[in-house]
């Protein structure tokens, strides 16, 4: 048995002149960079997908800093955890204490509403890391004391820089084939890159080829950047063939996503637009379908919310299309935008007291008026709304 820890661990870098990557983040004239040079960092959430140098920049962050550094994972954390540093952190005077909080989504509103204050006051600097998009997982109040970074797949370029490192420090003799052949199976996941040279220096002990690379991989994995251009191009793809009545590219584009590891949720919230932006009035159930396809994906989860999914995106691909509501509320926006705030008419107002009634607010009206514009004088007779021969 092993007495040490997995290679992604013992080589990860302390400073960074050997952190490769996001250099958007930490190359020269960058924030991060930027924040370390003037030895003043605030709360932050660095937001990405798995492998891309998250937990590595925290710890290089405390390092610069010569700060107390606590790291703990929301999976298995709690209130009690979060005390337990607060506690440590007051009695620190004098002293920065970050706490580096990975998977930051996995904690609920309550336990996200008990970090605010100690962010807030400064007794933590928080680091907060997450696979998930923070606007949707992290509560609002949080967010806006945070700063969000955006963390990109690793190049190949990246990747390959990592795994001649990893090899000159573990005494492998590894070939340019073997780099390249690892550096793109990889998906930009140095923690997946170095996982494989592990397996094969394990494997094989002397020099290591391409060829012993595909004896140590079981699978290929699919490529596919949660972040990235795959991700986006994939639900494009996906969201159109559902928009043509395509239900076997549908069917096609949706299984790509949910064997590459997309969050399901993701493609529910995606199926809810859908329902109200290309069915609408065709159909109005397909926005009551959509949203329960959406919880089921909540209760289920995977691997079996994948057959909900299909349910849901066999059924709206199959239904009558109609963008009449969405166009119509568009065209409203122009107006709003165009003019402002136009005078609501008098008799739509509300006239709680006698000053207001007798100002004429809420005269005239009419509960149901037959045929009657109820806009502002500016725009009456205005149409944005228009039925279509598809409802």
């Amino acid at each position: 048995m092993r007495s040490f820890s997995p290679l992604p661990d013992r080589i990860r870098p302390s400073s960074l002149n050997e952190f490769f990557g996001q250099q958007h983040l930490v190359g020269e004239g960058a924030p991060i960079r930027l924040m370390l040079q003037s030895k003043r960092i605030s709360s932050m959430i660095f937001w990405g997908p798995p492998g891309s140098g998250k937990t590595t920049l925290a710890r290089i962050i405390a390092k610069e800093l010569g700060a107390v550094f606590f790291e703990m994972s929301a999976v298995s954390a709690g209130k009690a955890d979060i005390r337990s540093v607060v506690e440590k952190a007051k009695k620190m005077k004098g002293s920065e204490v970050i706490l580096f909080l990975d998977e930051i989504h996995r904690f609920n509103k309550a336990q996200q509403d008990y970090l605010l204050p100690y962010v807030e006051d400064g007794t933590i600097i928080l680091i907060g890391a997450t696979t998930e998009n923070p606007s949707f997982e992290v509560i609002s109040p949080l967010l806006s004391r945070v700063q969000v970074f955006l963390f990109k797949p690793l190049q190949k370029e990246d990747i390959k820089k990592i795994l001649i490192r990893a090899a000159r420090i573990i005494g492998a003799e590894v070939e340019e084939g073997a780099i390249e052949l690892i550096s793109e199976i990889s998906n930009g996941d140095a923690r997946q890159a170095l996982s494989i040279l592990e397996r094969a220096f394990d494997a094989f002990k002397g020099k290591i080829n391409s060829s012993m690379i595909k004896d140590v991989i079981s699978e290929r994995h699919i490529r596919y950047d949660q972040k990235g251009d795959e991700h986006y191009e994939t639900i494009s793809a996906y969201i159109k063939s559902m928009r043509a009545g395509d239900v076997d590219a549908a069917l096609y584009y949706l299984a790509r996503m949910v064997e590459a590891g997309e969050d399901p949720k993701f493609i529910a919230r995606r199926m809810i637009i859908f329902a109200s932006e290309d069915i609408g009035m065709a159909q109005p159930t397909a926005l009551v379908v959509a949203n329960e396809v959406f919880k089921a994906v909540e209760v289920v989860g995977y691997p079996e919310c994948a057959i909900n999914l299909a349910h849901g995106t066999v059924y709206l691909t199959l239904a009558k299309k109609d963008r009449s509501a969405y166009d119509a509320y568009f065209k409203a926006v122009e107006d709003v935008k165009k003019y402002g705030n136009l005078p609501i008419p008098l008799e739509l107002r509300n006239a709680p007291t006698r000053l207001l009634k007798s100002l004429g607010y809420g005269k005239g009206y009419e509960m149901y008026p037959k045929g009657k514009s109820l806009l502002p004088e500016k725009i009456r007779g205005k149409k944005y709304y228009t039925k279509s021969d598809k409802n």
